[in-house]
């Protein structure tokens, strides 16, 4: 009888190519950063919310989550496919959390930023026409969010280098050296501990999980060619550009 699904491989080894696990740089080392999950927090920009035609979160109920796959990350300065299967490839500028330590069960919001290891910013990449169609349909906007090079990321700045973001930090991004979105950090409905918190009520926290803390109004269309620098005020840089 084989064995469970999560057993060690045998003395055969693995029946395909090992797996090679995801990386994101850090600031002034060599060591790279593991990636584990990646979440994602939505509607945590009220002005965002409204634009998309949604009612913003309220800090009485839970956050909205979502998830890409670990190796849609993508680093500092490099051209990114047009992904298939869309005509409105948008952007979202967001702060990004990478976790450095465990936690099981319920975490303690005051105990949240103990578990953070630094921070980057990163753009949620989204398949717009896609997310349409399914928030239409009523059925589950994935594919909107989860593809290939969807999660751009700077390099990480860690805690013990730069603190915790102050919440008067600009956010923004822009696209061929035009703003398009702007907004200080205090913006956020939920903060890095309000978001941990209620993550921990859903999943077990690993070291590697990198969050991206949602985004703020401003999100538009990325063309073929378009060049981006995206920013949080005093942590860390991104810059990149779509193929064309």
């Amino acid at each position: 009888m084989n064995g469970a699904p999560n057993s060690p491989a045998g003395a055969a080894g693995l029946a395909v190519p090992r797996v090679v696990t995801p990386t994101v740089a850090i600031r002034d080392r060599v060591e790279r950063f593991p990636v584990h999950r990646i979440y994602c927090v939505g509607r945590n920009f009220a002005e965002h919310a409204r634009e998309m035609g949604a009612e913003p979160s309220r800090p009485s109920e839970p956050p909205v989550f979502f998830m890409k796959p670990a190796d849609a990350v993508v680093a500092d300065g490099a051209t990114i496919a047009y992904p298939r299967g869309t005509s409105e490839l948008h952007h979202e500028v967001e702060l990004v959390v990478a976790l450095g330590a465990d936690h099981d069960g319920v975490l303690a919001a005051a105990d949240a930023l103990a578990l953070v290891f630094g921070y980057a910013v990163g753009i949620d990449l989204t398949r717009r026409d896609l997310q349409a169609r399914a928030k239409a349909k009523g059925l589950p906007w994935d594919v909107a969010k989860g593809f290939d090079q969807s999660a751009p990321i700077s390099a990480i700045t860690p805690v013990a280098d730069g603190g915790h973001p102050h919440p008067d930090a600009v956010l923004a991004l822009t696209v061929n050296e035009r703003t398009v979105q702007r907004a200080p950090l205090a913006d956020m409905i939920f903060s890095v501990p309000d978001v941990l918190h209620e993550l921990s009520k859903l999943y077990d926290l690993r070291a590697g999980d990198l969050v991206f803390m949602g985004t703020p109004s401003g999100v538009g269309p990325l063309q073929p060619g378009d060049r981006f620098v995206a920013a949080v005020e005093g942590v860390a840089m991104l810059h990149g550009r779509i193929a064309g």
